[in-house]
């Protein structure tokens, strides 16, 4: 058994790619520097990552795929799931002795590949949908969110269409970044040095009291009774109410937040 080795990033899965070709073989496993390895595996090679390499991989796949079937690959890579490195690594290896095999469902590794890009497609639009920005002192309206993947970079656009005239900053506490937007320029990615200092609670994304603009708690107040308002006692559904918002998006949502009198 071969097993190669790389340091999870993407560009080191394409150099992987690259070198199994180079070397003429085909290993059976493609593991990080944090996953256990097999007990039995005749060779171990690790993969050193290499800029080049990754880029004429890329170039490759975009002479034989769709503009489709490129996205999903880089929309599946969001996930950041580990059970995506092996499918993909083979994905693209059959890519190259194949052809286009996007549309070849029978395929585990394509179908695979596709279910997981999928998936971080429907969160990507939850997060279109469950946002909730709060107005701070400054005019910059704020939201925190912790989705299970890594969607901000495809919804940033999305939020830039439709706020075109305003600033905001929508920061992912689980990942530790975010994308701030001035009103003018294109949105740009930013951290925190310390994120203890920042003007907001990371646990729960509200803004600090002495931060938040004088009416937005009085907004935040109303729409909560506005939300309860509407909410018909004899048709409640809560198995329902889980499928179209499930719990894990509760936290940072206005209507979902119980507030301290």
């Amino acid at each position: 058994m071969t097993v190669y080795t790389f340091d999870g990033t993407m560009d080191g899965l394409l150099t992987a790619v690259f070198n199994a070709f180079a070397l003429k073989e085909q290993p059976e496993q493609l593991l990080t520097a944090d996953d256990v390895l097999p007990l039995f595996a005749d060779r171990i090679y690790k993969v050193e990552t290499d800029d080049e390499k990754a880029r004429r991989v890329w170039a490759g796949l975009e002479k034989h795929l769709s503009v489709e079937a490129m996205r999903l690959i880089s929309v599946s890579w969001l996930s950041e799931l580990r059970e995506l490195n092996q499918p993909l690594f083979q994905y693209i290896c059959k890519v190259f002795r194949q052809g286009d095999i996007a549309r070849n469902f029978a395929d585990p590794d394509v179908l695979t590949v596709t279910n997981i890009a999928r998936k971080v497609l429907h969160e990507q639009l939850r997060m279109k949908q469950f946002i909730r920005f709060q107005k701070a002192k400054d005019g910059t309206y704020l939201a925190v969110v912790s989705p299970d993947h890594n969607v901000l970079p495809l919804i940033i656009n999305h939020f830039q269409d439709r706020f075109n005239d305003q600033p905001w900053l929508i920061y992912d506490a689980k990942r530790h970044y975010g994308y701030y937007y001035d009103g003018s320029a294109d949105p740009i990615r930013i951290t925190f040095e310390d994120e203890a200092t920042v003007p907001f609670d990371i646990g729960n994304g509200r803004l600090n009291e002495d931060a938040m603009s004088d009416d937005d708690q009085l907004l935040q107040n109303l729409w909560r009774t506005y939300f309860k308002a509407i909410c018909i006692r004899e048709r409640m559904n809560p198995r329902k109410q889980l499928q179209d918002m499930p719990r894990r998006y509760w936290k940072y949502m206005t209507e979902k937040q119980v507030v301290k009198p």
